[in-house]
């Protein structure tokens, strides 16, 4: 078992709460409330932008040349991801300068604050697994709302969003993404240290699920 579902399947209630959140099932069914999704959209830009420099934290966490290149792969896929929140409010009359004077709601300062301090008090596998949530979660929530919707996405206001993260592409970035925990795991993980990780890991996804309801409550 991958160290990423081993975390996973130790928080059985929080990875529930995250990947089932009704944002998630009303984005899937296509009949999530627009404030909701823009709401939604522009604080995961702006979440986005401190995203990006936990990844600029992980390439100088990173032990060695190879490592770097892996988080600076990263920090490029975050440009690109940001590109396509950019386009999409873009649609509906929202300039980057709009968005990027948008202030940042309490649950972004949170989940952010809390990857960053993770990855600073911590070493690589630590950030990593504050990272593991977003990262790969999104591309698990992708793929299940693309194999749900199936022939009814044409129909579905965001589809461009789910076809995004169900894409080859971006699974394949989080298969990768996951690889490269097991390769650190395999240097820094110890079963001393797990308990630490999975309560990063856990509380990591419980913000995931705020960030969900912060979308909601905008309606």
């Amino acid at each position: 078992m991958s160290l990423f579902e081993r975390l996973k399947a130790d928080a059985p209630a929080a990875w529930s709460a995250y990947v089932s959140h009704d944002f998630v099932k009303q984005l899937g069914d296509g009949d999530l409330p627009l404030s909701a999704f823009k709401t939604y959209l522009v604080q995961d830009y702006l979440f986005l932008i401190q995203y990006s420099r936990a990844y600029a934290l992980a390439v100088y966490k990173s032990p060695t040349v190879d490592d770097m290149k892996v988080s600076l792969d990263g920090l490029n896929g975050i440009f690109s991801e940001m590109g396509l929140h950019l386009e999409l409010c873009e649609g509906w009359g929202l300039s980057r300068a709009d968005i990027e004077a948008a202030p940042e709601l309490n649950q972004t300062m949170a989940y952010t604050r809390f990857v960053l301090e993770a990855g600073m008090a911590g070493d690589l596998l630590d950030l990593q697994t504050a990272l593991a949530p977003c990262v790969v979660g999104y591309a698990e929530i992708g793929a299940a709302l693309s194999a749900q919707t199936g022939d009814l996405i044409e129909k579905n206001p965001y589809r461009r969003w789910i076809e995004e993260y169900a894409s080859e592409g971006y699974q394949d970035l989080a298969r990768a993404f996951g690889a490269w925990m097991d390769r650190t795991a395999d240097v820094y993980l110890t079963e001393q240290r797990y308990e630490r990780l999975q309560q990063t890991f856990e509380k990591a996804t419980w913000l995931e699920a705020d960030f969900w309801q912060m979308g909601l409550d905008a309606k």
